[in-house]
């Protein structure tokens, strides 16, 4: 499955400008076979993704974009959101305990959001996405490296704010996902790979080897 696992709906993020049923009709447009809503501080869209999701026939799952004092982690699994800002670790440490799992949301980016080189000091991280649509190539590639050096798996995600940029990169995970739980056990499986949306179809990024479709 074609998976876009970090975007943004207006209802809840006061930065994005795309509603649900764009998000949707961009993402069946490009491939995708699902999308996640991980909004800023907030899942409060839970219910109504998941009624659009079974009246269209496409699924939508929800997490959460979380700024940690270190940096954002995209979260699934957790319900009862922080009301306090945490360290990266205390929240990992949290969705854990939740049965959830954490992803370093675009961690060289240079706004002070990213975990950046936090990335060896926490346990426990799912993942890194390390191919964001709204990050710069050469900061996505800062990012590869390190999930490389430490063996964590990779994530590709568009961070869409406006419908046109849904699906700019996605991931490939295993098929039959069916809710958060099935997703975040794929997580932690770690068979998951990033891709690019590139001339009408998705590639497969392996840096090590070369670009191959799936």
């Amino acid at each position: 499955m074609l998976i876009d696992t970090h975007m943004h709906e207006k209802t809840y993020s006061g930065d994005s400008h795309q509603a649900l049923e764009e998000i949707v009709k961009t993402a069946r447009e490009r491939g995708l076979d699902a999308v996640c809503i991980t909004d800023h501080e907030s899942n409060r869209l839970w219910d109504e993704a998941h009624r659009y999701a079974k009246e269209n026939g496409f699924p939508i799952f929800v997490g959460t974009e979380i700024l940690t004092k270190e940096g954002d982690l995209v979260v699934f699994g957790l319900t009862d959101l922080p009301e306090e800002m945490l360290h990266a670790q205390d929240l990992i440490r949290l969705v854990d305990q939740a049965g959830g799992v954490c992803i370093s949301a675009h961690p060289y980016r240079t706004n002070n959001r990213g975990l950046g080189n936090h990335l060896r000091d926490v346990e426990g991280l799912a993942g890194v996405e390390a191919f964001n649509g709204n990050t710069p190539p050469h900061h996505n590639l800062m990012a590869y490296a390190v999930a490389t050096e430490l063996g964590l798996p990779m994530f590709g995600a568009s961070d869409a704010h406006w419908a046109h940029q849904v699906g700019k990169y996605a991931t490939i995970f295993p098929d039959g996902i069916r809710d958060e739980q099935d997703l975040i056990a794929a997580i932690r499986s770690k068979e998951v790979r990033p891709a690019v949306y590139y001339e009408g179809e998705y590639i497969s990024i392996d840096l090590a080897q070369q670009l191959h479709r799936p």
